[in-house]
């Protein structure tokens, strides 16, 4: 992704191009050569573990025990299968998904699925925000407001190190992935988790009510992220320079063992979250819906420990995941506009969201899975234009998905798709059977 001036590179990110030119020319082999190649399906992944996905699965998991795992599975699966071919599109065409839209799609699609993608940045910024600043505040015992103050400050010293090339970034946000995810391997041996129960809400598909099917959409809407579609084509794109359909084979090898191990850890984790509100809120506190709650019935329940790896959990998605989600909304205005904006300005401008929700006195956790139904609404922008363009021969050459991945990237966009019509169906007050 570039930022529109020369950077002074990091040594990280140096080396890393040496090592990858070594491991393309077949001068270097092995497990650390492929680890040169990772980094951006795990800076993707804080998308699938941002605080919108602690706001939906607390409830799945309060609300409905185990019932609900199905739909995280779901969820990860498309999800795995759409970065894979978002980072694809970056590494064979050397252009981003926002760019290729813009050259190819006529100019009054353009500004649509511009203004659409912007909400989503926005929707995507108000949950990532909001997560961190509730952390800090519960954590410090300090006003809504404060902990946002502290969010921004921190977030924009972070997007500070994007300057200095991909690897400083890439090492960062792995670091707040691992602790996210040690936290909920600590979680689930803390919860007594009935793990009968976990595995068959895993396999056994089931939307009990309307809400039910409200919670679903939401954490799809968490799960596969419009601004993270956009951005892993985008982090691909100039990483490893290739030379030749060769390396473009072998660095596509690389990407997509990191994309299913990347999100497969993402997709763990948000399980974890649901088994870990199932087993202690959903038999005799089914009510608990919010974060702040969540928190503090945690200690009482779990022990103060429960308590405190939950908190840290979510400032580290809090604030990584702002940070990426600003990384998005500079590629997406880039992309489509050819408009940079200075990055405390694009800061600034989609944390507006989050300080009026919070100003205005309406209830975070809300807003939070609002924000997750928003972005799902949203979603469909950036997966119909992704299969359009990776379905094309004079855009992907040999690189194009054959018909099997064409018909699992149909089908997982018409899944989609589905579940957000009955949705606003709903929302305008149609019954549909059994959904009463």
């Amino acid at each position: 992704m570039t930022t529109g001036r020369a950077p002074k590179l990091s040594r990280s990110t140096r080396k890393t191009q040496l090592g990858m030119a070594q491991v393309l020319s077949g001068h270097r082999r092995g497990v650390r050569a492929a680890l040169l190649f990772a980094g951006p399906a795990i800076i993707a992944s804080v998308a699938y573990m941002d605080p919108g996905n602690y706001a939906t699965n607390i409830q799945a998991g309060a609300g409905y025990g185990y019932k609900l795992l199905w739909v995280v599975l779901v969820a990860n699966l498309i999800a795995m299968l759409f970065q894979g071919l978002s980072a694809r599109l970056g590494i064979v065409t050397g252009k981003n998904l926002a760019e290729l839209s813009r050259d190819h799609f006529p100019r009054p699609v353009i500004w649509v699925m511009w203004a659409v993608s912007e909400v989503a940045a926005m929707a995507t910024d108000l949950a990532e925000f909001l997560g961190g600043a509730i952390g800090l505040a519960l954590l410090f015992d300090m006003p809504l407001l404060a902990g946002m103050g502290i969010t921004a400050i921190v977030t924009y010293a972070l997007l500070l190190f994007e300057g200095r090339g991909f690897r400083p970034m890439e090492l960062i946000i792995g670091a707040f992935v691992g602790t996210i995810s040690l936290c909920y391997l600590v979680e689930v041996f803390i919860a007594p988790i009935a793990w009968g129960e976990a595995g068959a809400g895993l396999i056994t598909p089931d939307l009990p009510d309307l809400a039910a099917l409200t919670i679903a959409v939401g954490i799809i809407g968490a799960t596969v992220m419009p601004h993270a579609i956009y951005l892993h084509s985008g982090l691909t794109q100039h990483r490893a320079l290739v030379h030749d359909d060769r390396e473009r084979r072998l660095v596509l090898k690389f990407s997509n063992i990191e994309v299913v191990v990347a999100l497969a850890a993402a997709g763990l984790v948000n399980m974890a979250m649901v088994m870990m509100a199932a087993s202690a809120f959903h038999s005799g506190h089914s009510e608990v819906a919010e974060i702040e709650t969540a928190y503090h019935m945690l200690t009482p329940l779990l022990g103060g420990a429960a308590a405190a790896v939950f908190l840290i959990s979510l400032i580290s998605s809090g604030i990584s995941s702002s940070v990426v989600g600003t990384m998005a909304g500079q590629l997406i205005m880039q992309g489509f506009l050819r408009v940079s904006l200075p990055l405390w300005f694009r800061r600034a401008v989609t944390m507006v969201p989050a300080f009026a929700v919070v100003a205005m006195g309406a209830n975070a956790t809300d807003a939070l899975v609002i924000s997750q139904v928003i972005l799902s609404i949203a979603l469909p922008v950036p997966m119909v234009a992704l299969i359009i363009f990776v379905s094309r021969p004079d855009i992907m050459g040999a690189f194009r998905i054959r018909r099997p991945t064409q018909v699992a990237a149909v089908l997982g966009a018409a899944l989609v798709l589905s579940l957000n019509m009955v949705l606003l169906v709903q929302a305008f007050g149609i019954d549909l059977p059994g959904l009463g």
